[in-house]
Order: C-alpha cells, then structure tokens, then sequence
C-alpha cells in the first residue's frame, strides 16, 4: 500500500502584480523522496519552496504538511544578526526536547570549516550560507527544503554535505546549479517551466533528454496550431461574405484560435551573444617560475610553476582559504609573489571578473551600467548596439533597464557582468566563481560561449561539471602551499592525482621537482662521446648504455609531439576521448623517460665506479 504524501500542493497559484508567477500547481513530495527544483532565474523557484516551507502565503490552492513532520528550510540569504556567535545560532532551532543534540553544533560548524564561537557580525555572505547549512541540518528534520545549498561551498566541503544528504532519512527537495550535486543526489526532478510545473520520476541525469523531447513536442504543437490559424485565415478572407450567416461558429472558431495562441507563454529565448578574442596574445601568455606566496606563517603558494600558452583554458580549483584567488592576482599581475618570477605575453588585453561583482555598483541602473559614457548606444565587439537591444541578449527586460542594480537577483546580476565583459573584445579571460546563482540554461550558454571563446581563459570554480566540461587543464591547491597542474578537468584531475599517490617511490631516490604540465620534458643531455667499454658492465649492460641517449632523445621528441597535440585549445571541447587518451598516452611517455633516465644515469655511475 502506497504511503500518504508528507507534503502535497494542490493547485497553488500565485501572482505578482498582473502576470501570474505560477498557476495550478501541484506536487506531492513522499518520505525520503529526492527532489530537484529547477527552472530560469526569476521563473519562481525560490518563492514556491518558501510556499513548501510555510513562509509565504499563496494566492489559492492549497498546501498541506503531514502533522508531526518536522521540516527545516535553508534561504539563499539567512540571517544572523540576532545571535552573538555561529553556535549560538545554530543550536537556536532545536526544541526544548530537542537539546541533547546540541553537541552537534560544533561538529557541523567544523564540517564546513567554520570556529562554533566565531562572531555573527561581520560575516561574508558564503560564511552565513555555510552557517546557516549547519543550522537546518541541526535538528535531523524529516523534510528538507534547500535553496542553493553548495553556493560559496569549496569542493571537500560539497562532497561532505553530500555525504551527509545521501545517508539522511530526510525528504529533500533542493534547489542547484550544481549538476554534479543533483546528479548524485536526486530520485526525481521538479520542473518550473513558464509558470506550471512538471515531474519527472527520475534522477536528474535524465533531466536535459527530457526537457529537449517536452521542449520538441511543445513546438511540435505550435506549429499545428499556426498552420490550422493559416488555414482558417484563408477561408475567412475568401468566403466570409458569402457564408456570414451560416458560418459565424466557424468565425468564433478562428478567433478562439488566435486568443489561444497570443495566451500560450512562448518559451523565453537563451542569452545569445558570443567572446570575442581582439588582438591575439602572443603565443606564452604567462609563465609562473617557482613562485611562493605567505601571508604571516602561513604558506598558500610554494615554488609553483605553471605555463599557460595562447587558447589555453585553465581551472584553479582548492578549498576556501587555499589561495586560488591570489593565485590569479599573481598570475594577472594585481599581486607580487614572494620568491620566484612571472613573465607575462605581449598584447594582453585582461578583462577579470570577481565572485564579489565589485564592479557593480548598487545606485546605478543597468543601463547606465552598460553604456557607462552615456548615451543609448554601446559598443560591442566594435559594433554599436542600443542599450535595451544587448540587455535582451542576457535576458533582461526593456522595462528593467532604468532598475537598480541593487534590485537584481544574484542569477541577474552574474548575467549582468558578464553582458559587461563580454561587451568588449578581450584575449583573456579571468572568470572567479562566475557560476554561482546563475540557472542551468545559462549556464549551458556561458559554456557554449567560452568553447567557442579563441582566446585564454582562467577559471576559478567550485561546479565540478562546469570545469569538466570547459578547461583544458586542471590547478589543484591542497591549502597548504602545495599546488600541481594535471591535463583535463576536475575529474581528470582527481584520478591523475589518485595515481601519483598510489605510485609506489623508490626508498632512496631524492625527491625531484615536477616539470609543469605543459613545459617541455627535461632530459639529461645526450652524451656526444660512445662511453668506453668499463670493466664494471656487463657486454648487455655496455650495449644498453651505448643505445640509450638515442632512446632518450626518441622519447624525448614524443613527448614534445604530445604535448603539442594537447596543447590544442578546443581538442578538449571538441573531443575529449581523443584528449584523454592523448593525456594518458603523454602520462606513459613521461614515466618512460624517466625510467631512461634512471637507467642511464646508474649505468655511468657504475661505468665510472
């Protein structure tokens, strides 16, 4: 026998002055089911799971909560300010009977890497997130009701709310940008799609194939509805005098047609627009030598080095606090390093933009924001546009364009830098968190743009998929000054990473620093004299030493062909088997060479005793 729902709506509606947010929506959510919410920034996610959680009042329908079921609701902005420190907020949720679980404050407060008696005042925006993370996982509720749970979250820290999720017993109905969260995490998807929602009643990895089949059938049926207005319009034009009479149902028909057309909510267009790479670079744009980076005793960067050559897409991915983002202020200049040197390329035209949107500023309207030396008209990649007709591009309204941009979500926001830097013609691209708040169709737009994107890109990102699916190479900070560079994204990475560790060392051979990815390899120079025949080799052992610098110059030249094959900057984009199997054909090449190397030099030393 089926179990009663815990939570159901029933034909919830809601209207914001004369447009309808939603209408006629109904959902029924079963214990311990795995729910996604998803839809474009501004469909009405946020505001229909505060309906789910109780605080916010419908227009009609109804909302039903089983009794007994404890729900907790986590806001995209929580606030804190009525509490002293981070624990006492936290425990502030439990009940009176509730109070034996108080010993897990800390533990969940140090699991997303925060101090329990830290001060509320004064916390970044990502801070009171992850707080308020801790605060709705605090009582063990029975439904849990989530609005961008992973914003401003590090990698470990995402894969520990994960694991958190997965072993509750709660129902959860979340919302993300983060595909690899969802996909890890869901049983069924959501969908708020031009005011009505619909269900899918499987994980979200199907959630793209079916969304693309409803999206074809949806203009499948407009198409006939067209043709049949046509059709109809024809015969009104050619026979309604002769037959105006006996055919006024017919007429009535044909205008029932056109109102039902003008009332189908026609599906809202993506952001179009395209990077455009100006001048090229020269062919190394930087090149980072043994550099380091302190703050006080603390070490975030130590005798790193990285190359990153024209077209080149590179991800900087590390916990909070790592260093990602003095890093990149290293790398583009803003910052000095404290040992070591970086080279930058001729022609470099930066344009940065920051997960704190410093640029924007709050009392200026997007318009103003856009065409910031006045007037109606921008120019964009040389070519003048007006002003409403480039924020349509990035989905805005014409009657948005004198708002604040105090006033605009997070998701518009985003949208509204990027529409500032893309604007102008740019050769490198540094993005810092650009995926936050955004929603998933632009988000497969932003990864479209920078795939088709010529010039170099530097990406710092916490959205696994995201850097799977837009960088060529992967920068790993472990928060202790330790920072290595892998060919592929994230997932390539992480496996790349797992291997090395796994590798077994030899006990006495000293430690050698590791040649940058993408750096030439580094090989003893080839001997321009035979080795004499020794008394200490063996007649195999001469042999072996006499044909290993050409062995050595022979791998050598592979691997220099690999890397050029690699180096590609759209060979990930287009084909990433081809890459991954290049990545690994050029990891095998690598250990080769340094097998020779190792073989050669024990030879000379014992030729030479």
């Amino acid at each position: 026998m089926a179990q009663p729902p815990i939570l159901s709506l029933t034909n919830v509606q809601l209207t914001l002055g004369a447009d309808a947010l939603f209408r006629d929506v109904t959902l029924k959510v079963g214990a311990r089911e795995r729910w996604v919410l998803v839809g474009r920034n501004g469909s009405g996610k946020s505001t229909l799971l505060q309906i789910m959680a109780g605080l916010k009042e419908a227009d009609g329908g109804e909302v039903f909560l089983q009794p007994g079921i404890r729900a907790a609701y986590l806001p995209q902005e929580p606030d804190l300010t009525t509490y002293a420190t981070l624990r006492d907020y936290v425990i502030s949720g439990l009940r009176d009977d509730e109070q034996h679980l108080a010993y897990r404050a800390d533990l969940l407060l140090a699991a997303v890497k925060l101090d329990p008696d830290q001060a509320t005042a004064g916390l970044s925006g990502g801070e009171a997130r992850r707080a308020a993370v801790a605060y709705t996982l605090m009582p063990e509720p029975d439904l849990l009701l989530l609005d961008e749970p992973t914003n401003h979250m590090d990698i470990d820290t995402i894969a520990w709310l994960e694991d958190e999720l997965r072993g509750s017993r709660a129902a959860i109905v979340m919302i993300s940008h983060d595909r690899a969260f969802l996909r890890a995490l869901s049983s069924g998807v959501f969908w708020l799609d031009r005011g009505q929602v619909q269900r899918l009643d499987k994980g979200f990895e199907h959630f793209d194939a079916w969304a693309e089949q409803l999206a074809s059938e949806d203009a499948e049926r407009l198409r006939k509805l067209d043709k049949l207005i046509k059709e109809e319009t024809v015969w009104s034009v050619q026979g309604i005098s002769a037959r105006r009479t006996r055919n006024q149902g017919r007429l009535r028909r044909l205008h029932a047609l056109r109102d039902a057309r003008r009332q189908v909510v026609q599906q809202q267009g993506l952001m179009a627009t395209k990077a455009d790479s100006g001048e090229a670079s020269g062919k190394r744009v930087i090149e980072a030598i043994g550099v380091s980076k302190s703050y006080g005793d603390r070490c975030l960067i130590k005798e790193f080095s990285l190359r990153i050559m024209r077209g080149d897409r590179v991800g900087i991915i590390g916990p909070n606090g790592a260093g990602k983002s003095t890093l990149v202020k290293m790398l583009i200049g803003e910052l000095e390093p404290d040992s070591g040197s970086i080279q930058r390329g001729t022609n470099l035209t930066p344009t940065v933009i920051d997960q704190r949107r410093s640029t924007l500023k709050d009392d200026r309207s997007i318009w103003d924001t856009l065409a910031d030396m006045g007037g109606d008209q921008i120019l964009v990649r040389g070519q003048p546009r007006h002003v409403v007709s480039y924020m349509r591009d990035f989905l805005f309204q014409e009657s948005q364009a004198r708002a604040p941009v105090g006033a605009l979500s997070g998701g518009e926001r985003n949208r509204l830098l990027l529409a500032k830097a893309l604007a102008s013609p740019t050769n490198l691209l540094v993005l810092d968190e650009p995926t936050n708040d955004l929603d998933m169709e632009t988000l497969d737009l932003l990864q479209e743009v920078l795939s088709d994107y010529d010039g170099t890109l530097i990406l710092v990102s916490h959205d696994r998929d995201f850097v799977d699916r837009v960088v060529t190479s992967t920068v790993l900070l472990d928060g202790q000054g330790g920072a290595q560079e892998y060919p592929g994204g994230y997932s390539d990475a992480i496996h790349l990473r797992s291997l090395s560790e796994t590798k077994p060392k030899a006990a006495s051979k000293p430690e050698a620093k590791t040649a940058p990815a993408k750096s030439p390899a580094k090989s003893p120079a080839k001997p321009s004299v035979k080795p004499k025949a020794s008394k200490k080799l063996t007649y195999a052992e001469e042999i072996r030493l006499q044909k290993l610098p050409d062995m050595i110059e022979a791998k050598t030249e592979e691997i220099a062909t690999l890397e050029a094959a690699l180096s590609a900057p759209d060979l990930y984009a287009k084909n990433a088997d081809k890459f991954n199997r290049i990545s690994k054909d050029l990891d095998a090449a690598r250990a080769a060479l340094e097998a020779l190397e190792e073989d050669w030099l024990t030879l000379e030393e014992k030729a030479e005793g």
